[in-house]
């Protein structure tokens, strides 16, 4: 069941990380079409700030979560002993070099990884992570967040916010190009050619392209969520994997659902990352996940591990 599963939602991402790129490089054809009455035009603008943001994420993303997060680095084990032979002894377990440990000063409790590689990684807490849970709990928390390292999650989380960025930035940038072209007239090659035939096909055509490209924000969105819920199931089965003890990540997923403190000031940007959401309470009836939500059930991740 354990190794189905992971095999299961690897399957998954990768569906879902190639469609988000087939969904991106759709908008820029549908801007092309807009914009420039040629879908190859848009299609390569989006290629190319495509390519350009999300270098430009990856290579910044570590050092400008931490801070988004206002996680204070610990440096040595002395600092927070448990805490550090924790995060030591499930990276040796999963084979990646340790991360680095940082603690959030936060009531609530929960925790997050960063890293665009094993060699880069970072695992922080908060500290009512620490004071709530149980050594055998917080070893399953951090098997989670190690397990995101060692899959290359972040990287994909980068990407992934990564690419609703430029969808948002390609949309408004066609909202704009369109409404600057109704006022100066460049939009006339177009008309020109809808009134030399084939115009009702065009209009069509137009009206789709227009329709998409203001709902590409939203549905990017979507996708980027999707992708965070599969990455969690997945993290969840890894950590079973590496502490071969279900009972533990379970009992830490329960007594976090049962937490009502909130986090004060949840970084909304970073909200797919963390182990469980931060900016809302779990419903405990909830059993399936909305298109929106960045995390799957808690109830639905406890029975999964249930099973194994």
């Amino acid at each position: 069941m354990l190794f189905e599963q992971i095999a299961a939602n690897k399957r998954k991402t990768v569906f879902i990380v190639l469609g988000f790129f087939i969904f991106v490089m759709l908008v820029g054809c549908a801007i092309g079409i807009l914009v420039y009455n040629n879908y190859l035009n848009g299609l390569i603008m989006a290629a190319v700030i495509g390519a350009i943001y999300i270098a430009i994420m990856i290579f910044s993303s570590s050092k400008v979560v931490m801070t988004m997060n206002r996680a204070k680095e610990v440096t040595s084990k002395d600092q927070e002993p448990v805490l550090w032979d924790t995060v030591e002894s499930m990276a040796m377990v999963a084979g990646i070099p340790m991360p680095k440990v940082y603690i959030v000063e936060d009531p609530s409790p929960n925790a997050f990884a960063t890293g665009i590689s094993p060699e880069k990684g970072a695992v922080a807490v908060t500290r009512g992570l620490l004071n709530k849970l149980e050594r055998y709990e917080l070893e399953g928390v951090i098997a989670h967040e190690v397990a995101h390292i060692r899959n290359y999650d972040i990287r994909l989380s980068t990407i992934a916010i990564a690419l609703v960025a430029v969808v948002a930035i390609l949309s408004d940038l066609a909202m704009r190009m369109l409404f600057w072209g109704s006022i100066t007239g460049g939009n006339n090659n177009r008309k020109s050619n809808d009134n030399n035939g084939g115009g009702g096909a065009q209009a069509i055509i137009y009206i789709v392209a227009l329709v998409f490209v203001i709902l590409a924000p939203i549905i990017a969105t979507a996708i980027q969520f999707a992708l965070s819920r599969n990455r969690e199931y997945l993290a969840d089965a890894t950590a079973v994997e590496l502490t071969r003890n279900p009972t533990g990540l379970a009992d830490a997923l329960r007594k976090i659902s049962g937490d009502t403190t909130k986090m004060k000031q949840p970084s909304a940007a970073s909200e797919s990352i963390y182990f469980t959401t931060p900016s809302k309470g779990e419903k405990k009836t909830k059993e399936k996940a909305g298109w929106f939500d960045s995390h799957p059930p808690i109830s639905s991740r406890i029975e999964r591990l249930e099973h194994m």
